[in-house]
């Protein structure tokens, strides 16, 4: 039997119009592609987290090919991932995604260097997460470290994991603080 049983995905699509200022002369699109699972090590203690992890791994490049397919996989630029555990599971079960997830969407978008970065929390029906989101090619490149809102209102339930994926197709609208730019990565090391 699947470890993996879904009852319900969402898709969210954040057009960025306007930020003050002068509107962009492309808006920013933001995408959350996410499921919500039965957690299923609720309520006990799993030694062996593993062959969880591994079966995630199909759910991770179905909702990544979904998210990109939103923006155009080679438009995709800024990159981030998340986990809400119900609270009859724990902290580690929404960390699996780390691999699941973040593997999956590097395949999926030609394999980029930087990290994906993450947020996880265990958290009651309704919870809101603000998932971190940089540059998928160097994460030092400042002006694409953002953030996009994911949850469901219905989940996850105590016995859930809500998952999630979240791509955008460029940088914060007005960013203007320096830093690394994008045409100035060179070192291809996910770093710089």
């Amino acid at each position: 039997m699947s470890l993996i049983q879904i009852r319900k995905k969402v898709l969210t699509v954040e057009t960025v119009l306007h930020e003050g200022g002068p509107a962009p002369a492309v808006p920013l699109r933001l995408v959350a592609a996410g499921a919500v699972i039965r957690n299923p090590y609720s309520g006990r203690y799993e030694p062996d987290l593993l062959p969880f992890m591994a079966e995630l791994r199909g759910l991770g490049r179905e909702l990544a090919e979904e998210a990109a397919a939103v923006l155009g996989r080679d438009r995709v630029q800024a990159y981030g991932k998340a986990a809400i555990v119900g609270v009859n599971g724990e902290l580690e079960h929404g960390a699996v995604w780390h691999e699941a997830g973040g593997w999956a969407m590097r395949a999926v978008l030609g394999e980029p260097k930087a990290i994906v970065p993450s947020a996880k929390a265990v958290a009651t029906v309704g919870y809101r997460l603000m998932v971190p989101l940089h540059y998928v090619h160097a994460a030092y490149v400042r002006s694409h470290f953002n953030t996009m809102e994911v949850g469901v209102q219905d989940g996850p339930r105590p016995d859930e994991i809500f998952f999630a994926l979240v791509m955008a197709d460029g940088g914060r609208v007005h960013e203007r603080l320096g830093g690394l730019r994008t045409e100035q990565v060179s070192v291809h090391d996910g770093q710089r």
